[in-house]
């Protein structure tokens, strides 16, 4: 067993690296440029609903409470007519990136932390690099990987998305895996 102490060098710069790399990936390289699609009439669905000054949340309409209230024929109309709208609503403004970057390199770091919980559990001090590897690397693959599945299971989003995901989390799990392998505490 490694403790978690030993490895703090290199959860800290696990989650370097990896931020970096994110950066790069959605900032830089073209695949995540097609997340998300224009609607036809921007400008008329804005002025549709402005004016109803929908709270920043989570919303999807038609809505229903149940099970029993999906069953209704009035439901069932609505989902037929459409549109079938599942949306997020943002608050109004330019969204300040300092948040968005603290909270994802703290998703980052706890990734890490997690990374070395199940490392210095699996392995001692002094372990086989390719060991560290293939621990840390999957792991790291299980935490980043399959968070984005859901979302195209159940809520719709674009297969394509899920899949672009999961290749930047493979980058990710081989950035954490190189990093854990590299500073892995000798004997």
């Amino acid at each position: 067993m490694t403790s978690l102490a030993e490895l703090w060098l290199p959860i800290v710069l696990s989650t370097v690296f990896v931020f970096i790399a994110s950066s790069i990936i959605h900032m830089v390289m073209p695949w995540h440029k097609g997340d998300f699609a224009k609607v036809p009439d921007e400008d008329g669905l804005r002025r549709a609903i402005g004016p109803m000054a929908i709270a920043p949340g989570d919303y999807m309409t038609p809505y229903c409470s149940s099970s029993k209230d999906m069953a209704t024929p009035e439901f069932k109309t609505k989902v037929t007519e459409g549109p079938v709208l599942l949306m997020t609503v943002r608050p109004n403004g330019n969204p300040s990136m300092t948040p968005m970057f603290i909270g994802w390199t703290l998703a980052i770091l706890v990734a890490s932390v997690i990374v070395a919980c199940v490392a210095g559990t699996a392995m001692p001090t002094g372990s086989d690099t390719q060991r560290v590897w293939h621990i840390t690397g999957l792991t790291a693959l299980g935490i980043y990987g399959f968070g984005g599945w859901p979302e195209s299971i159940w809520y719709g989003r674009k297969w394509s998305s899920a899949v672009k995901n999961t290749f930047d989390a493979l980058i990710y799990a081989v950035i954490t895996a190189l990093t854990f392998g590299w500073m892995w505490p000798a004997m």
